[in-house]
This record gives C-alpha cells, structure tokens and sequence, in this order.
C-alpha cells in the first residue's frame, strides 16, 4: 500500500492546496494531510481542516501542532512529524521548496506538484492579502468559511427584515432571510392553530432553537459558498440565544455552543424607538425595550464590531451602507 502525505499551513486553503491534494489521492492508496496549528494564525486549525475534510473525503486530515517555528528546519520537522504519524510515508506531495529537503529527512520519496502557480496562480499570501480579489481561487467550502457577513438584529417590530433586505440590495450582495421565522410558521401548523399567540412559550422545547440556529448556519453556509464574498444576513445564531432565553428564560449550553460558531464582521443593531407594528405573528411588545438591552449587552460581549442605527428607514440605511462598506474593507484582508 502506497502511503502519501502532505503537509502545510493551508492558512486558507484555496484552489493550489485542493489541486496538490488531489494529486496525492489519485497517485497513492492513502493520503494524509497535515494541517498545521500555529496560534498566530487567525483561521483557527480546526476550521482550515473542515473545510478540507469536507472537500477531500477519501483524505486523512489531521491537525498538526506547529512546535518548531521554522518552516525551513527540514530534520526538526522530519522528526516531528514522523513521531506524530508513527510510521514513515512512502511519498511526499508537496508545492513549496521545502517539501524535498523535508521528504529526504524523512527518509521518502518525493514529488514536486505545480511549484510555480502555474496550473492554479495562487497562493496563500494572496488570499491573505485580499480574499475577495482571490475568490475565484477558493473552494465552496473555504468560501463559505471565509465569506464577509454583515448581520443585522434586534428586537422585535424594530425593522431589522426591512433594513437588511435595503442594504442587501444597495451593496448588491445575497440577502439571507431569518430561518426561524418559517420555521415557527410550520410548527403554528403542527399544532393546528394559525395565530401565534396560541402557541406559547411552555411548547417550546429547547431543541427548537437549536435546530433553527444549525439551520440558519446552514443557510448562511449556502448563500456564502454562492456570493462574490459578502453577504447580508437577517439574525444569525447568536440572536437565536437571545430567543431562546426570551422565551425558555434560559439559554442551554449546547445553543451557546451552536451560538458561538457565527461567523460575524459587522453586526447593525436596529433601535427600538419606532412603533411596535402587529402583523398577526408577534407576541413581544411587552418585552421589546428589554429584548432590545439584551442583544445590545450581548453583541458587546461578542467583541465584534458593531452598530445601532435608529431614525428613519432612510437614515438607518444610508448608515447602514457606511458602516457595512468600512468593514468589507477591513475584512477582505487577514
């Protein structure tokens, strides 16, 4: 059995990296990928290995501690790495000139894949540099982990539909509509009644908003793997903790868990100064003012960026639209 591996930052994985993979996989019987894990890296090791995981099934993809420091010192990583698999591989694949010194210290053959960029012209440093002006260069799953999310939330009857759908269509990116929304019209259906007052908090079960968090994730995923870099999101899984506590008075760990894998760059909280506006769906008046204080000390805790617009729906856009532009500009490089 021919045992293949290859190693790198993939910090982020894009096209190069997903063309030397592939190399491997259609020249060895068994592949393993080595990610490696540095700290100072911003994409954590664990999400640069899922999305290659996700792209590359039949590989093995394992996530390596960087505890040399140095790419070039070939016999420390040799001996680390092979301390780590616990066996010698038959072959190196590899796209950087320190593959073959690597290789040689390890005591295996090696191949050279594309070294020049000139099947796939990118690289690690370019997306880094400007990940939007390299998205043609990454794979779905590396865009949808990669993709610039403007979200906005609030509390209830506070515009944060109308406004995300605004700014949407003023940046020209996809707009990704609240989940949960559908989500509660279909169990109002389940329980035979078509008013939402009728559905009340008791028959809330905690795996509901777990399953609208995931699902909103999902969409989010979706329309990012589908965008030129930046979408605009109406909620996100965070503002599905805050729900959960509203009607459960509590929030699980595991809806923190789901919770914490937002991705966020920019969140625009909408006031809650305007009118509570009943469309037959809404149950919160009561409790809107304190909801409003809840995603507000929330996103704080967050530490992402953040905003809240209040005035006209003409006023919050065109603030909206200044804000969200400052923090692509911000975003698009790592």
């Amino acid at each position: 059995m021919k045992r293949g591996i290859v190693i790198g930052k993939f910090y982020p994985p894009h096209l190069g990296h997903n063309y030397l993979i592939d190399t491997a996989i259609r020249n060895c019987d068994e592949v393993t990928v080595l990610v490696c894990d540095n700290p100072a890296y911003h994409i954590p090791a664990s999400l640069r290995a899922s999305w290659l995981s996700s792209h590359h099934p039949s590989a093995h993809v394992r996530i390596i501690p960087d505890l040399i420091g140095d790419d070039d010192n070939s016999p420390a990583w040799a001996l680390h790495t092979l301390r780590f698999l616990g066996y010698t591989p038959d072959v190196v694949y590899s796209s950087e000139a320190y593959g073959k010194p690597w290789a040689e210290a390890m005591g295996c053959a090696h191949v050279d894949v594309d070294i020049p960029r000139l099947t796939v012209p990118i690289s690690g440093t370019k997306v880094r540099k400007d990940i939007l002006a390299s998205w043609d260069y990454l794979s779905d799953e590396t865009k949808a982990g990669l993709a610039i999310r403007i979200v906005v939330i609030g509390a209830e009857s506070t515009g944060t539909t109308t406004l995300s759908h605004d700014l949407a269509k003023a940046l020209g990116v996809p707009w990704v509509p609240e989940i949960g929304r559908y989500y509660t019209e279909s169990l109002l259906t389940h329980n035979g009644s078509t008013h939402h007052d009728d559905f009340v908090a008791a028959e809330w079960n905690a795996n509901d908003f777990h399953n609208i968090g995931r699902l909103q994730q999902q969409y989010e995923n979706t329309f990012a793997a589908r965008s030129d870099g930046v979408i605009v999101c109406d909620t996100n899984a965070t503002a599905t903790e805050v729900w959960q506590r509203r009607y459960m008075d509590k929030n699980t760990p595991e809806m923190k868990t789901i919770a914490g894998k937002d991705k966020v760059d920019l969140y625009i909280i909408t006031g809650d100064e305007i009118p509570f506006v009943q469309d037959g769906g809404r149950d919160g008046e009561h409790i809107r003012h304190t909801m409003h204080k809840w995603f507000v000390r929330r996103v704080r805790q967050s530490g992402v960026p953040y905003m809240i617009v209040t005035g006209s729906r003409d006023k919050r856009l065109r603030l909206a639209i200044l804000q969200a532009r400052a923090a692509i500009a911000k975003a698009r490089s790592i």
